[in-house]
């Protein structure tokens, strides 16, 4: 009877499907390290997937595009099951994601859109018109564009030209300041306002450095009141806070950022900085998990944007978060006592 019992359990546990063989792997390609939100965002899907019970394979390229490719090629030499990807240049990863597409792999493009190819399912992402239309709202309110009839001073700082999403960040921006560009309440002295013109290379905190020195030189050495810099994320904005600083400037304009770094965060306390956009990286992370089991269930991941989202070749499926606004007046609410940083990390 003893015999009979283990040859059935011993059959039982045989059917039962391992945890290596029964687990989903999801590849999760991320651009770089040497942008903190990128660390964050990486570290927050790794934790939660695994909690889910995934196996993570997660990588980091350096902001280098042949090294993004090969890490995705053996990510699916590895056995991927879906891919979660952050691109450094969006219309880069057409041949390695045919792959993919022929392997019968998912691909959800993560916060950057890929582009000019049909192998990508789904994107997760912010509202990103919404960040700079956010950033250009708070432009008009804390400069009373509205009801000032004296002219103000502005520069512009973009984000990189490869990454799609800096497009949407700077037209959403643009359009809410358009109608104070028409009237001259809102002047660019250096004449640089189109994207292409004010467009930062890969996000660089030294290369937006050196355009602001470089237009403190050219347009504000005299003692031309500069009164805000648009920038549109927090690499940027440190950029043009250090030029400032090396200029001697000891009342800061009104400077925009987005991702709230913690260095930024440390300049917005010290006055240095006006805002940041606030894009909680555990709710995006919570999203892109949400797709995938939707996914593997054989279900339709969530979606709320079917229309905004074209990548040359399709519009892309897409879950687009809300963004807010990090200041002095509401920044310990939003990211202390919802865990996202401790006291300690914003030296409180």
């Amino acid at each position: 009877m003893k015999r009979i019992l283990l040859v059935v359990l011993l059959i039982a546990v045989l059917a039962l499907p391992s945890t290596a063989a029964a687990a989903i792997r999801v590849g999760i390609a991320m651009p770089t390290q040497s942008l903190q939100r990128w660390n964050q965002d990486g570290s927050n899907m790794k934790e939660q997937f695994e909690a889910a019970g995934y196996v993570v394979d997660l990588q980091y390229a350096n902001n280098d595009v042949a090294l993004q490719v090969s890490q995705i090629e053996n990510m699916i030499l590895n056995g991927a099951d879906i891919l979660v990807i952050a691109s450094i240049d969006g219309a880069s990863l057409g041949t390695v994601l045919a792959v993919a597409q022929d392997e019968g792999i998912p691909v959800i493009a993560y916060d950057r859109l890929i582009m000019e190819t049909d192998a990508v399912s789904y994107y997760a992402t912010f509202d990103n018109y919404m960040v700079g239309t956010i950033q250009g709202q708070y432009l008009v309110e804390k400069l009373e564009l509205a009801t000032r009839t004296d002219p103000v001073n502005i520069e512009i700082v973009g984000g990189s030209a490869d990454d799609n999403n800096a497009r949407f960040f700077y037209q959403g921006a643009i359009d809410a300041i358009q109608p104070y560009l028409d009237s001259g309440i809102v002047v660019v002295p250096s004449g640089q306002i189109a994207f292409e013109s004010v467009a930062t290379m890969a996000w660089s905190s030294e290369r937006a450095q050196a355009r602001m020195d470089n237009l403190i030189a050219a347009h504000y050495s005299d003692g031309t009141r500069l009164d805000a810099v648009l920038c549109s994320n927090d690499s940027t904005a440190l950029g043009v806070t250090n030029s400032l600083v090396n200029a001697g400037f000891e009342e800061f304009p009104v400077i925009t950022g987005q991702d709230c770094d913690i260095a930024n965060m440390k300049n917005i306390l010290a006055g240095r900085q006006s805002m940041s956009i606030f894009k909680d990286t555990r709710t995006l992370a919570s999203n892109v998990v949400a797709m995938v089991e939707a996914i593997v269930k054989g279900e339709e991941p969530p979606i709320n944007d079917m229309e905004t989202y074209h990548n040359g070749v399709k519009i892309v499926p897409t879950y687009l978060s809300a963004p807010v606004f990090a200041d002095v007046n509401n920044y310990y609410e939003l990211l202390i006592e919802s865990g996202y940083y401790t006291p300690e990390q914003l030296g409180l």
